[in-house]
């Protein structure tokens, strides 16, 4: 590999790139980490530093890095045919073939995808459809979606008001019309005396309420994320998805289950909603599906609404010039073949996830956690100021940020959410490098508790 000349690659980074989800001002004085290689569940910056993946980018490379199968995927069919459109009654085989195998993984009669790049969009996708979807039935006024407060749906303008995050709807106006929010299963904040099952139970009958303070005639669907990944991986009970699907199917309101992370084996099964038991109507997947080697998402609809929109839906004017794109489409078909030759989903369901929850429960030992909470191969570590009581830092954020800078100086790349430690590797995590991860988190939590004088 040639020699990097860093302090120009920052200079660079600092004139001309805007970050997502970062203070630019602030980014440009401090100078920008570039990542230069990946290996398995590792990634090296510039500097000449190996980090362990804990987060598997961001919530995405299931495979790991570096498998060179993908990239021969993306070659060979560029080769052959590196783009054409699905407008114009045209596709492309990798998508069709695509569209089939997504057909045969999601569950129940979820058969039917609509291609598109990213969650966000299709999440974007998912609210025009489906409130057409009810309108070529005659009933337009039933176009409103609930979704949750801070859940995260993506960041386009649609996206961003499905999700409940306030730092977002203070920017651009959101959410647009027609969009409500209930308050999300987090039984650590707010469960306060009732067990597990009967605060989920409690839990989704806010969307209950929220439908009937509505009216069921004006409800197009319900959208979330089985596990809410960005806000903290809020875990819900198990009992909360079951009765959301009750209440759905009583007030005849579509389940969307946004899988965009939780999909392609991240709780130890393909889909979110396999985990929790529940059959959703629409599904948005994203990441795992490409284990992010390359932009693809996709909105999965079942027999019912796709029939609607087939039959009775006329033109469907929606699409995007990449919409179904062949070589997006040959890099996923290259990654679920690897998922499903080699048992990637298995394996780590069987054999790394109970040994992972295990050294999980010990961080959660520490003093600085209140509680550590997990599920397959994502977790959080909520870092409290008395871990006799449920209660959070005052100042919400800086020894979660503090935390993760000092797992970093580690070797350990975990994701901050207010004092939660985020924890998503790769599926190809093994036994090893699980201690690995509990040790240096363990040092980055007692320089932590040091550094704030606990």
């Amino acid at each position: 590999m040639a020699p990097i000349d860093l302090p120009e690659l920052q200079r660079l980074d600092a004139a001309h790139h805007l970050h997502p989800f970062n203070d630019n001002a602030a980014l440009a004085k401090r100078g920008t980490r570039v990542l230069v290689r990946g290996e398995g569940c590792y990634v090296w910056d510039a500097e000449g530093n190996r980090l362990l993946d804990a987060f598997a980018g961001l919530w995405c490379v299931n495979i790991g890095y570096g498998r060179k199968e993908l990239g021969q995927a993306a070659a060979r069919q560029m080769e052959q045919l590196a783009y054409y459109n699905s407008f114009f009654q045209c596709t492309t085989e990798p998508t069709i073939r695509l569209a089939a195998q997504l057909a045969e993984l999601a569950p129940g009669d979820v058969n039917h995808a609509f291609f598109v790049n990213s969650g966000s969009e299709a999440n974007d996708t998912i609210l025009r459809l489906v409130r057409h979807f009810w309108a070529v039935q005659d009933q337009p006024q039933k176009n409103i979606f609930i979704g949750r407060h801070n859940g995260y749906h993506g960041t386009t303008v649609a996206g961003a008001s499905l999700g409940g995050m306030k730092g977002m709807h203070e920017q651009g106006g959101l959410p647009i019309p027609d969009i409500h929010h209930i308050d999300p299963p987090f039984w650590f904040a707010d469960g306060g005396d009732l067990s597990e099952e009967e605060y989920g139970i409690a839990a989704a009958r806010r969307l209950e309420q929220k439908i009937l303070e509505l009216g069921p005639e004006r409800v197009a669907a319900f959208i979330g994320e089985p596990v809410m990944g960005a806000i903290g991986v809020y875990i819900p009970p198990m009992s909360y998805w079951k009765e959301v699907e009750r209440i759905c199917r009583q007030y005849d309101v579509l389940l969307v289950a946004d899988e965009v992370i939780c999909g392609f084996g991240r709780t130890g099964q393909w889909f979110g909603c396999q985990h929790f038991g529940f059959q959703p109507d629409v599904m948005a997947i994203a990441k795992g599906i490409t284990s992010g080697y390359i932009p693809l998402g996709a909105a999965l609809f079942n027999d019912r609404v796709a029939g609607v929109l087939k039959e009775a839906g006329g033109e469907l004017a929606h699409g995007a010039t990449y919409s179904g794109h062949p070589v997006c489409a040959a890099v996923a078909l290259e990654n679920l073949r690897i998922m499903r030759d080699e048992q990637i989903v298995e394996r780590a369901r069987e054999e790394v996830a109970p040994y992972l929850a295990q050294r999980w429960a010990e961080l959660g030992q520490h003093r600085l956690v209140g509680e550590a909470r997990i599920v397959g191969f994502m977790g959080a570590l909520e870092l409290v100021p008395d871990k006799r009581r449920r209660a959070f830092f005052p100042e919400r954020g800086k020894v979660g940020g503090l935390c993760r800078d000092i797992a970093l100086r580690h070797g350990l790349i975990l994701r901050a959410t207010y004092d939660s430690m985020l924890l998503s590797p790769p599926l190809v995590l093994d036994r090893g490098q699980v201690d690995e991860l509990f040790d240096k988190a363990w040092k980055a939590l007692d320089e932590t508790a040091e550094a704030i004088g606990r």
